[in-house]
């Protein structure tokens, strides 16, 4: 009876969250730029990397929507392309921070003891430093381009994403469950497969998804400090730093760009906010 009750509450409670106005939103932003990334080789009208000096800092027209650029290259070619590329080095940037942050958190918070005290030091030294200064740093050593960006962005994400594992997994080992599995003699896999990731899965996605906003922050301001995706190639942040010395004359290099990062975590964090509610079992029975 209680299972079927919390079904139908948690059935109600998705519905009543996706028909809210601002999860369409987020969720219809994400999918639209994640279309634009994929679609991007069939949406570009010319050439994104020739110039063509004879249409130097065109406004936009019905000919180039977004304008040119200083080169005469076709901004809105640009715009999209830079958008698979941003939206490919968050994915997998946060994708690095979960495969290094989510079993070290497991392992800290279930056995505790030294490992915890150890993987708690490392994560706490990390977290005193602003995570766009580590990132650079890594980036000087490992080196611009698509792998060097993706290993700063995931170790610098990846402590704060570890010490939120770590919390959960504390706190779903308090449960009686988890106790009664230990007492009837369940291996430590089987707990932390069967009892503990099910239950800190859903606030675990809930912080991955709002993190990606802080993640394509740290890569456009890496792209525009230029030790992120290398020009020619295009990439909003490395578009923006060109668009600086032409902000009064052609203000379009710099409204684009900056309009498509803001618009992309917008969408994250509406879609943040509604996976929140409907997988965060806190908020299952809130009136």
């Amino acid at each position: 009876m209680r299972s079927s009750i919390h079904g139908f509450g948690m059935r109600s409670r998705t519905a009543g969250v996706l028909a809210m106005p601002s999860v369409v939103a987020g969720a219809g932003l994400c999918a639209a730029f994640a279309l634009l990334g994929g679609l991007a080789p069939w949406l570009v009208r010319r050439d994104p990397l020739e110039p063509d000096l004879s249409a130097f800092l065109q406004p936009p027209s019905l000919t180039s929507w977004f304008g040119t650029d200083d080169l005469g290259r076709d901004l809105w070619s640009r715009v999209v392309l830079a958008a698979r590329a941003d939206l490919l080095l968050v994915v997998l940037g946060v994708a690095l921070a979960v495969a290094l942050a989510l079993p070290l958190g497991l392992v800290a918070g279930y056995f505790r003891g030294p490992v915890d005290r150890v993987v708690t030091a490392l994560s706490d030294t990390a977290l005193t430093f602003p995570s766009l200064v580590l990132a650079v740093v890594l980036v000087s050593l490992l080196g611009s381009g698509l792998p060097g960006v993706v290993a700063a962005v995931g170790l610098t994400t990846a402590p704060a994403l570890l010490r939120l594992v770590r919390a959960l997994v504390l706190q779903t080992t308090a449960v009686d469950f988890v106790d009664a599995a230990r007492a009837l003699g369940a291996a430590h896999g089987a707990i932390l497969g069967r009892h503990v990731l099910p239950n800190i899965l859903g606030r675990g996605i809930v912080y991955t998804t709002l993190l990606g906003s802080h993640v394509l922050l740290t890569i456009t301001a890496l792209g525009f400090l230029g030790l992120g995706v290398q020009p020619p190639a295009p990439e909003w942040g490395n578009m923006l730093a060109t668009a600086r010395t032409h902000l009064a004359t052609a203000p379009w290099l710099t409204i684009f760009p900056a309009l498509a990062i803001i618009l992309v975590i917008l969408g994250l964090n509406l879609l943040g906010e509604a996976l929140r509610d409907v997988l965060d079992p806190k908020l299952l029975w809130r009136p």
